[in-house]
C-alpha cells in the first residue's frame, strides 16, 4: 500500500484553479518541474500556466541573458537543459530516463490515479512500478515501456466514479483531489474535531482495518461495487472489523490525527479498481 501525505493545507492559487478547471496540461507542469528546480517557481505543480509559472520563465530567461517574454521557446527549453528537453511522445520512457517527457508522464501518472512520488523529472523504481499498475489499469501489456498506446491512454480524461456516495463526514471539503506542491493529495480532506463520526459513505463490506505508516495511519477500505473502494484514514479508533458489510450512514470510526497529519481530519478517497479518482465524481 502506497502511503501518501495527506496533511490539511490551503491550495495555491494556481492549484485551485486547476482544481475548478480540470485543465492542467502536461507540458506546463512539466516546465513547473524545471523551474522548481531551479528555485524559480514554488507554488503547485499543477499544468496551468498561470502569472507565477510566467514570472518563473522570466526570471529565468533574464538570468540566462535571453529575451525576457515569459514564453518557453526553444531557447529557453535549450537553456534548461536536460529538464527542458525531449518533448513528451519523443521516445520511448523507461526506467532509469530523466527529462521534460519524464516529467511530464509523472504528472499525467499522477493525476490519473498512479502517483509516483515527487514530480521531478526523474524515471526510478516507484515511477517504473506506478507505469506498470497504469497499463494493467487500462488494459495494456505492463511492460514498464511508455510507448505511443501508454502515452495516448494516459492522455484520456481520468476516470470518474460510476456509483453515486454519501459524503462520510458533514461540513465543507478543504484540501482537494489534485496536485500539491510536486507531488499529488489523492482524496479529500474533511476538517472536524477529534473524535468526530466518520459513517459509510455507500453499501459494501470492509476489506481491510489496520496502522498504515506513516501516511494514511488508521486506516479503513470499503469495497463496494463496480470495483469501487472507498478509504477513511488518520482515523483516532475504529468501529468495524474486516468482512463486517455495511449501508451508507454506519459508523466507521472518530477522526483522528494519526499517521502523516498535520491536525485532526477525515482524508478521504475514491478509488476505482485502484486507481485514485476525484471524489467529489462519486459524491
Amino acid at each position: 500500500m502506497v502511503a501518501v501525505a495527506a496533511p490539511t493545507a490551503r491550495a495555491d492559487p494556481e492549484a485551485r484553479a486547476a482544481q475548478v478547471s480540470g485543465a492542467g496540461r502536461p507540458g506546463v507542469a512539466a516546465l513547473q518541474v524545471a523551474l522548481r528546480a531551479r528555485g524559480l517557481y514554488a507554488a503547485t505543480v499543477d499544468g496551468v500556466r498561470g502569472p507565477l509559472t510566467r514570472e518563473g520563465v522570466r526570471r529565468f530567461q533574464a538570468r540566462r541573458g535571453l529575451a525576457v517574454d515569459g514564453i518557453a521557446g526553444p531557447r529557453t527549453r535549450a537553456a534548461l537543459g536536460w529538464r527542458g528537453r525531449p518533448r513528451f511522445g519523443a521516445r520511448v520512457i523507461r526506467a532509469g530516463m530523466r527529462g521534460r517527457d519524464v516529467a511530464a508522464l509523472q504528472f499525467l501518472l499522477a493525476t490519473r490515479g498512479f502517483p509516483a512520488g515527487p514530480f521531478d523529472g526523474r524515471f526510478g523504481p516507484r515511477g517504473d512500478a506506478a507505469l506498470r499498475r497504469f497499463q494493467a489499469w487500462a488494459g495494456l501489456g505492463a511492460d514498464g515501456l511508455a510507448g505511443p498506446a501508454t502515452l495516448a491512454a494516459v492522455r484520456r480524461p481520468p476516470a470518474r466514479s460510476p456509483l453515486r456516495f454519501l459524503a462520510p463526514l458533514g461540513g465543507t471539503p478543504g484540501d482537494r483531489f489534485g496536485p500539491r506542491g510536486n507531488t499529488m493529495h489523492t482524496g479529500i480532506d474533511y476538517p472536524a474535531a477529534r473524535g468526530a463520526g466518520v459513517a459509510a459513505a455507500g453499501r459494501g463490506c470492509v476489506q481491510s482495518v489496520g496502522y498504515d505508516a506513516p501516511g494514511y495511519g488508521n486506516l479503513v477500505v470499503v469495497a463496494h461495487r463496480a470495483g469501487m473502494t472507498s478509504w477513511y484514514a488518520h482515523l483516532a479508533s475504529v468501529a468495524v472489523r474486516p468482512g463486517e458489510c455495511v449501508v451508507a450512514g454506519t459508523p466507521i470510526g472518530r477522526v483522528g490525527a494519526t499517521g502523516n497529519a498535520t491536525g485532526p481530519h477525515l482524508h478521504f478517497e475514491l478509488r476505482l479498481r485502484g486507481a485514485a479518482i476525484d471524489p467529489l465524481s462519486g459524491l
